[in-house]
């Protein structure tokens, strides 16, 4: 039997606020345990929370970005359940009135299509403190440093049906929250997260099946391989004639798979009531439509004018939005020469490779915009070759020292001297007489071997061009 998979995504994203939800405390990742708390974050009885305006401010740029609409009126929630890791035994979050609802994605499907995905609401909230598991299994410790952060949390209806659907939109949601500069969205640091809800039914069934939801996915990879896992142990499951029960999973990356939490409950199990000592939110179309006018360009909007006035091809276009870190350093780097495409190649072949290789994050690049600009400045005006610019490159990276300095220190400045190149020919062409003469045979390829000798005589600073117009006149 054939299946159809029902994904939806819930994405948790801390907001790159100063200080936490409700309190002063910062939301500096790390620090010594329980040293970024206060008695508000810590639920010390008799304190009370107060709103931080920004983390309104950026759950409404969020909601704006994504195409939801922004309520006038809405208020803030107690989410009762058993939390160890909320002191006050409830999560401030939003039920009924959300902040921002009825959105949507457009995403590129596996066959390059677009398909639209739907958000159902985008509300704030609370983060949780963390855990600290004995490694024995004897006890557990918290640490409050995390407590209070705010969230957003983007709840996608169930539009997405392969694992790469699910990640190309979280990628989506990752761009945009950058761009838009309201998280970091660092994953290792878990500052951005998903839950997966997924379901399988008999292919052109129109009723859904029953879903699990796996929690905390803090990787692309981690997302697709926990959908592959959990779709394929759900088909074993219905076609060994079980029933599939709704349920919390926790996804075991290093194992491949997952395992029951606890049975999943139901919105009302968690006593939602609206939060006595918070005042509602109640926002004015000026101030949202001021927002809204000041939105920085997003990743969309960004490949459009890198086509349409850079003249750059879609796919460089898109591989350079795809982290606001990369393309910020690309308009950074034209600003400083004119050769836009040799930036694009740079930047995507060389730049990319060597962060990749050193996981490096994007955010950390270790060469200005201003040093790969005179690196190309150097290529364009015939000082070094375009091999030598390799090896720059690479000193560039480890030092970020500027190219014209390293040329100069290594002595790598391309030889074009005619008389000295025709001297290095003359002496090429004397120790390999068999090429010379199998060139003389109608064998051309020769040719490119003694090229080659050339320049491993001149340790690659030669002019390739020169080089081929002086051989052509000994040779010929």
């Amino acid at each position: 039997m054939e299946y159809d998979v029902v994904i939806g995504l819930e994405i948790h994203s801390e907001l790159s606020t100063d200080s936490k939800i409700f309190c002063s405390c910062t939301t500096k990742f790390g620090g010594d345990v329980n040293t970024h708390c206060c008695p508000v974050c810590t639920g010390m009885p008799g304190t009370l929370p107060v709103l931080n305006k920004k983390v309104v401010e950026y759950a409404i740029k969020a909601g704006l970005a994504t195409n939801c609409s922004i309520a006038n009126f809405s208020k803030q929630d107690r989410k009762n359940y058993f939390y160890p890791d909320l002191p006050k035994a409830y999560q401030i979050s939003q039920y009924d009135l959300p902040l921002c609802k009825g959105g949507f994605l457009d995403i590129k499907t596996e066959d390059n299509s677009e398909k639209r995905i739907g958000i159902t609401r985008i509300h704030i909230e609370e983060d949780a403190a963390k855990l600290l598991h004995d490694e024995y299994g004897t006890g557990s410790l918290v640490d409050y440093n995390r407590c209070g952060v705010p969230l957003i949390e983007i709840v996608s209806e169930p539009d997405m049906r392969t694992a790469e659907e699910a990640r190309a939109y979280l990628e989506t949601v990752k761009n945009i929250l950058e761009y838009i500069d309201v998280s970091d969205c660092k994953m290792q640091e878990g500052s951005l997260r998903a839950d997966v809800n997924l379901s399988v039914k008999p292919k052109g069934q129109i009723e859904f099946g029953v879903r699990t939801e796996m929690k905390n996915l803090n990787s692309f990879k981690a997302v697709v391989r926990a959908i592959e896992s959990e779709t394929q142990r759900q088909i074993d499951e219905i076609e060994q004639g079980s029933e599939i029960i709704q349920e919390s999973r926790k996804w075991d990356d290093i194992k491949g798979i997952s395992y029951s939490m606890r049975s999943k409950e139901e919105a009302h199990d968690y006593r939602y009531f609206p939060d006595p000592d918070l005042v509602p939110i109640v926002l004015e179309n000026e101030y949202i439509d001021n927002i809204k006018n000041n939105l920085p360009e997003l990743p969309k909007d960004r490949i459009r004018r890198y086509v349409n006035e850079l003249n750059l091809p879609l796919y460089d276009s898109e591989i350079i939005i795809s982290s606001k870190h990369i393309s910020d350093f690309f308009e950074d780097t034209i600003k400083s020469t004119n050769n836009i495409k040799a930036v694009s190649n740079w930047i995507m072949g060389d730049l990319l490779k060597r962060l990749n290789e050193n996981s490096i994050d994007y955010s950390e690049i270790p060469i200005s915009s201003e040093n790969l600009a005179k690196l190309l400045d150097l290529i364009d005006n015939g000082t070094i070759s375009g091999k030598i610019a390799k090896k720059v490159f690479d000193l560039m990276f480890k030092t970020n020292k500027n190219p014209e300095l390293i040329v100069k220190d290594e002595g790598l400045e391309v030889v074009n001297d005619e008389e000295t190149i025709k001297l290095i020919i003359k002496k090429v062409l004397e120790n390999n007489q068999k090429s010379v003469d199998d060139y003389k045979n109608g064998k051309k390829k020769a040719k490119g071997f003694i090229v080659g000798q050339v320049m491993k005589e001149t340790k690659g600073k030669a002019d390739p061009k020169i080089i081929n117009e002086l051989l052509n006149k000994e040779l010929d």
